[in-house]
């Protein structure tokens, strides 16, 4: 049975960068898994990819012998369970703002005793080339569980949600965290309330060894977020990355003028 790269390198204090998959689009999938990144999250929250497309992205991904990963809409049991039986190393669990919702969390990801994750499915244990009852004896200590704090409140209450037994990291969100603070959403700030709250999150993680992680634009960001200890970084995302290119692109063929009337 594969083992969880990523969940390995980041219990032992390894930066691990990847981006996120917003198109729906399995052959993007495909071409990403084979450049190079420790790992790549379908994005369920925010685009309208769905299970089916879903489940053939990981696959793409895992066969590649990447890391294919999930951000579900929701902290929710249906979410987690039909996620990690579609073939996912692991979620990304969006707006958790307490320590009840951190257990749930856990608990969706983790077959009892130490959760109540349901068994059944089959293309988890293809993803991990193995047969479903090794994937039942060893998917506790595979799958990765990740949670977004991404709202003050979560900030306020870092501590208790970080201490969760079977958090593997948490992952700030920029956008929604500064609208929670009433800011404008944006990928960087230095808005004191923010930046107070960044080294809330970092430090209290890293204390009680779950790994920082946090989204940022490009790969400048990321080497300062990483020298700042960051240790889970998301880079833009597959869309991100082609709108850039393809704005630097017209910009420099065609002149301002015709970049100022693309649309996205």
């Amino acid at each position: 049975m594969k083992n969880n790269r990523v969940k390995e390198a980041l219990a032992a204090g390894i930066p691990q960068v990847g981006t996120w998959l917003s198109l729906g689009s399995p052959l993007a999938a495909r071409f990403q898994a084979r450049a190079g990144w420790h790992w790549l999250t379908v994005d369920m929250e925010h685009s309208a990819v769905d299970w089916e497309t879903t489940a053939l992205m990981f696959a793409a991904i895992a066969d590649a012998g990447g890391t294919p990963l999930i951000r579900v809409p929701s902290i929710a049991h249906e979410h987690a369970k039909r996620a990690l039986d579609q073939g996912a190393y692991g979620i990304v669990f969006p707006m958790c703002n307490s320590r009840q919702q951190a257990e749930l969390a856990v608990a969706a990801c983790k077959y009892p005793p130490e959760g109540n994750r349901s068994v059944g499915g089959s293309q988890h244990a293809l993803n991990f080339d193995t047969d479903p009852a090794t994937y039942y004896r060893n998917a506790n200590q595979r799958t990765l569980v990740i949670v977004q704090i991404e709202h003050r409140e979560a900030v306020e209450r870092c501590e208790e949600i970080v201490s969760v037994p079977g958090i593997d990291a948490v992952f700030v969100g920029p956008n929604d965290l500064l609208a929670s603070m009433h800011q404008t959403p944006q990928m960087e700030s230095e808005d004191p309330q923010f930046v107070a709250a960044l080294q809330t999150i970092r430090t209290t993680s890293l204390r009680h060894g779950v790994a920082p992680g946090i989204h940022v634009a490009d790969a400048k960001a990321a080497l300062k977020r990483i020298s700042e200890g960051w240790r889970f970084i998301a880079i833009s995302s597959e869309l991100g990355m082609m709108q850039k290119e393809s704005a630097e692109t017209i910009r420099q063929v065609c002149g301002a003028a015709m970049q100022s009337q693309v649309r996205y």
